[in-house]
């Protein structure tokens, strides 16, 4: 009896997490998707419902203190445990990030259109294929897709940081465009930090199918050689 409980204990905070994660995809979403339609509307949602995911996380973090004070895991169920708790805190930061984003829309829709070709799109749209297939991942307790997510890491950090030049050249030879070109600036590196929070809960993956604990950059490392001193 205590190990069928110990088992639907278990079942419930994975299906919490899966629950907080969907909730977390669409914030990010929509608040993109207010930004580059200018929807005012569809930010304000994002904002107001933000309350739900703290909600999750509070209720994940209770969750896994009862089962660590009372259970006792070890082995598996404790490292699914502890890479629960840690991507119950990555989930609850990204839900924080789709609200930065959306307020940005909202500042950037009472503005004229910047007016320029930015890389926005895509790292959108790369940061939620991470972020997607890191929770398959966690999902399915599949680490090679989880290995797919860090791969996405260094690209999505690469665009972030062309932007960045792109709108500190728009800040330096268009006066008028300023606030336009910071909203850009905060979205872009908004974006960049949900990859990394995405590839955080891909290390945790790993870790879990695994037993073995893997930062993206040592695993690269490992398989380009040893790093130059």
């Amino acid at each position: 009896m205590m190990q069928r409980h110990f088992v639907q204990e278990l079942e419930a905070l994975k299906s919490n997490l899966v629950r907080m994660g969907s909730l977390t995809e669409q914030a990010i979403h929509d608040s993109i998707t207010a930004l580059l339609d200018r929807n005012v509307e569809i930010a304000h949602q994002v904002i107001q419902r933000e309350e739900r995911i703290n909600v999750f996380e509070l209720e994940i973090d209770n969750a896994v203190v009862d089962i660590l004070a009372l259970q006792q895991p070890v082995a598996s169920d404790l490292r699914f445990i502890l890479a629960s708790m840690k991507i119950n805190n990555d989930l609850e930061r990204i839900g924080d990030h789709a609200v930065n984003i959306a307020e940005s829309a909202i500042s950037y829709a009472a503005h004229p259109p910047l007016g320029i070709e930015l890389d926005l799109p895509k790292m959108a749209q790369i940061a939620e294929t991470m972020l997607r297939e890191a929770l398959d991942a966690f999902i399915h307790g599949n680490s090679k897709l989880g290995r797919n997510v860090l791969r996405n890491d260094d690209i999505i950090d690469e665009l972030n940081r062309k932007t960045v030049r792109d709108l500190v050249e728009v800040i330096r030879t268009q006066p008028n465009s300023v606030e336009q070109a910071l909203d850009f600036v905060r979205v872009s590196r908004n974006l960049e930090r949900v990859g990394d929070l995405a590839t955080n809960i891909a290390e945790e993956v790993i870790y879990v199918a695994e037993a073995h604990v893997v930062k993206h950059r040592s695993e690269q490392r490992e398989h380009s050689g040893p790093r130059p001193e």
